[in-house]
């Protein structure tokens, strides 16, 4: 785990006992997504309050946090997916580059293009492991097949899934194991080519030699891509993440490194939760 020159440790920044702890200083340098002061509504329930949070560019960034404490609504909230749920309301910004996602003129189409997602649970479709990967290719109506299959053999190389199925690209994705299936739909994820990779606690229903090849999958996949990834899992989180921001009752408490965030924590919320005495 590692700090940028972005991320250097910010021991000045106390604030009041309500306010969270950042270990960053703030800058606009090397971020891929720059979330502002983003609340969430459900109707009159408030499900996020006031984030703040510079996710670097081409590091993995983990959430952690008790459930309910608005891990995922935040993750899908970075590519609008939330969208799709009546009376929702948001305020503050959420930018990629200079773009506020949630302005009224943006193509939330092509937002999601650019914001590979990766859920709790494999989701291939039922067609081909050579149709799951190039899907989105068809969907922007990509037909030549030289590129869908240039673009299949480097999705499936990048989630090290080639060598298992480079035989197998016509049989149905359905026929591959629960971790296979992952890696499968990581395939999918990238094969568009995104900015960002979301992953919603990709490994919760996988047994531990799945689990492990998603953790290697995605070290060789960072720097390629800003991962954003939400676990439920504190030794996961360790393992794989840059930066780790823990998340309670829809408020982020502690936002940093994660060596710093695990083993010096500035908010007692933030130890008891990673020291195991609440979750």
């Amino acid at each position: 785990m590692s700090v940028s020159a972005t991320a250097q440790l910010d021991t000045s920044r106390q604030g009041p006992s309500d306010a969270p702890a950042f270990h960053f200083q703030k800058s606009r340098e090397g971020i891929a997504l720059d979330i502002s002061n983003f609340s969430l509504w459900y109707g009159k329930t408030q499900a996020l309050f006031g984030i703040d949070m510079p996710i670097q560019k081409g590091m993995v960034t983990a959430l952690i946090g008790p459930s309910g404490c608005g891990k995922s609504t935040l993750l899908r909230s970075l590519n609008r997916m939330n969208d799709l749920i009546d009376d929702l309301r948001v305020d503050g910004e959420v930018k990629v580059g200079d773009e506020n996602i949630y302005r009224s003129t943006v193509d939330v189409i092509a937002l999601r293009k650019r914001m590979g997602m990766v859920f709790q649970k494999p989701n291939p479709f039922a067609m081909s492991i050579f149709d799951n990967v190039i899907y989105p290719l068809r969907v922007d109506g990509i037909s030549k097949r030289s590129i869908l299959e240039e673009t299949c053999e480097r999705a499936l190389r990048s989630s090290a899934l080639w060598n298992e199925v480079k035989d197998r690209l016509k049989e149905s994705a359905l026929s591959l194991s629960g971790g296979q299936q992952q890696r499968l739909c990581i395939a999918r994820g990238i094969a568009a080519d995104p900015e960002v990779l979301l992953m919603d606690e990709p490994c919760s229903a996988l047994d531990p030699i799945a689990t492990a090849k998603i953790e290697e999958l995605i070290a060789e996949l960072k720097g390629h891509y800003t991962i954003v990834i939400v676990t439920h899992n504190m030794q996961q989180a360790a393992r794989v993440s840059d930066n780790t921001g823990f998340m309670y009752l829809g408020r982020l408490i502690e936002y940093g490194a994660t060596d710093t965030v695990f083993t010096n924590p500035r908010k007692q919320q933030t130890l008891d939760y990673v020291t195991g005495r609440f979750g």
